[in-house]
């Protein structure tokens, strides 16, 4: 299954938010709104992906062979499950509907994983596998400030793969060969 980011939607929002300062609970509902958008965009161009809105259609589409891109703006309007804040994205509601699905957690980004500082400043190393304790202390990384918490609180691991490399994320899916670079993050 697929949640998808809101990417430069959400971007703009975060951009605008910071020059006008609109309600958390504004720009939290309009960042989701960006990844429902996305998510129905990219569903137009994927032949083996369906629309899902509840956990129940994700299982049903995924029973029939496709791969299900969530829409989760209803789920998380029903169920409330984070406070509005630029600390939750798309990192943490995937989390989320991982955990209501007892699923896999795989963050797709824009770099190879967690690195020791931010990757492209001079020394950043990767972390190839890091406890999400020690992930707690981090100000900053590849993946938002909520989910380390939430990993914790739902007892998931969580694999950070770029995103950049689609055979990369097959790979972690399908339990294949990883000899390329990512982050694993143990709950446990």
């Amino acid at each position: 299954m697929f949640v998808i980011g809101g990417g430069e939607f959400a971007n703009l929002i975060r951009k605008y938010d910071g020059e006008i300062e609109f309600s958390e609970d504004v720009t939290h509902e309009t960042a989701i709104d960006s990844m429902d958008i996305l998510a129905k965009l990219l569903n137009d161009k994927l032949a083996f992906t369906e629309i899902s809105y509840t956990i129940e259609e994700a299982i049903s589409i995924s029973n029939s062979n496709k791969i299900p891109i969530m829409i989760c703006s209803d789920i998380l309007h029903e169920n409330e499950p984070f406070a509005h804040s630029w600390d939750v994205t798309s990192d943490s509601i995937a989390a989320y509907i991982a955990s209501l699905l007892d699923a896999k957690l795989l963050i797709a980004t824009n770099v190879n994983g967690i690195y020791t500082k931010n990757p492209s400043l001079s020394g950043a190393e990767l972390i190839n596998e890091i406890d999400v304790n020690e992930l707690l202390t981090f100000d900053e990384s590849s993946i938002d400030l909520m989910l380390p918490t939430l990993l914790i609180e739902y007892g998931l691991d969580c694999y950070v793969v770029n995103g950049e490399y689609p055979e990369r994320v097959l790979s972690i899916m399908n339990d294949g060969d990883c000899s390329f670079e990512y982050t694993f993050i143990h709950s446990g």
